[in-house]
């Protein structure tokens, strides 16, 4: 009989699929078992994708969606959820929801609305579901400069600089979070490769209503980010699951992500943005060599 002392925490990824494994589920199921927590899964997309392109979505049904959070909330003890790919605005007011009656314990919301092309990956209707219906019941949401202007309601190219992030956390607060990230991954000068001109550190802006905190990063340069956004929010999740408060845990899971940019940068995996590496995997012997206690055997 296993002793409950040696079981993990449970969180729950509400998260499309990524074909390519960088990003979407696949990315919060390798973050959260990096970081020792038992990840449980619902799928509300399935996308062809690869580094380089995505070349379709389907998306599932809400009911599809509705039942598998049923069947895990039925059976695991959550701890924390962190929704990300919800795709239609069905699926938003499924989510939304379950979250009004209290059954998505430590809600992050991290809400994939924009491509890194710049492209708008939902109706406008999803997002005034996201606006009016989800946000009041998330803990933390994690917005990309995008993504903030579209909840704050200020043009992108407004939001430039640490002043206008903590501006839209603000705005994005009113809406009803516990706690706002704004991510500067996308500040001028930071960019997938880098650039000439590129900061030293990148900021990110944590709200809570009260109390502002500007927490600096590392720029790490490399073309190897794709799923960073899905797997910081999914990082945050775990290690709220593990029992960490919101900015501790927003601290680690920044850590652990700059870890695994930079163990992956000089990976070359697909044609396009590779992935990140979760599990250290640089650091590592490569695949294929025997373990040292097999050596010499």
């Amino acid at each position: 009989m296993v002793s409950a002392d040696v079981t993990p925490p449970v969180a729950l990824t509400i998260a499309g699929s990524d074909s390519g494994a960088g990003a979407g589920i696949q990315a919060d199921l390798k973050t959260m078992s990096a970081l020792g927590v038992f990840a449980t899964t619902v799928v509300t997309a399935v996308t062809a994708q690869n580094t380089a392109a995505v070349l379709s979505v389907y998306q599932l049904p809400a009911n599809v969606v509705e039942d598998q959070i049923a069947a895990v909330l039925a059976d695991l003890p959550v701890a924390s959820v962190k929704t990300g790919m919800l795709g239609t605005r069905e699926v938003v007011e499924v989510v939304a929801r379950r979250a009004a009656a209290g059954d998505l314990p430590d809600l992050v919301v991290d809400p994939v609305m924009v491509a890194s092309t710049g492209h708008l990956l939902l109706s406008r209707g999803a997002i005034e579901a996201y606006r009016g219906r989800l946000l009041p019941h998330a803990l933390l949401t994690t917005p990309n400069l995008w993504e903030a202007a579209l909840l704050a309601g200020v043009e992108p190219s407004t939001i430039d600089d640490v002043d206008t992030m903590a501006d839209a956390a603000r705005r994005i607060h009113r809406l009803g979070p516990t706690w706002v990230l704004v991510k500067g991954g996308h500040l001028p000068g930071v960019g997938p490769a880098g650039h000439v001109d590129a900061p030293q550190r990148v900021p990110d802006v944590l709200f809570d209503g009260e109390h502002l905190t500007v927490l600096e990063g590392p720029h790490v340069a490399t073309p190897n980010t794709h799923g960073t956004g899905c797997s910081l929010s999914a990082a945050i999740a775990a290690l709220l699951a593990a029992g960490a408060e919101v900015p501790e845990a927003v601290s680690v899971a920044k850590e652990f992500v700059h870890r695994a940019l930079e163990n992956g940068k000089e990976w070359r995996l697909g044609r396009g943005h590779g992935p990140i590496d979760h599990f250290g995997w640089s650091a590592r012997p490569r695949a294929g060599t025997p373990p040292s206690s097999a050596v010499g055997t």
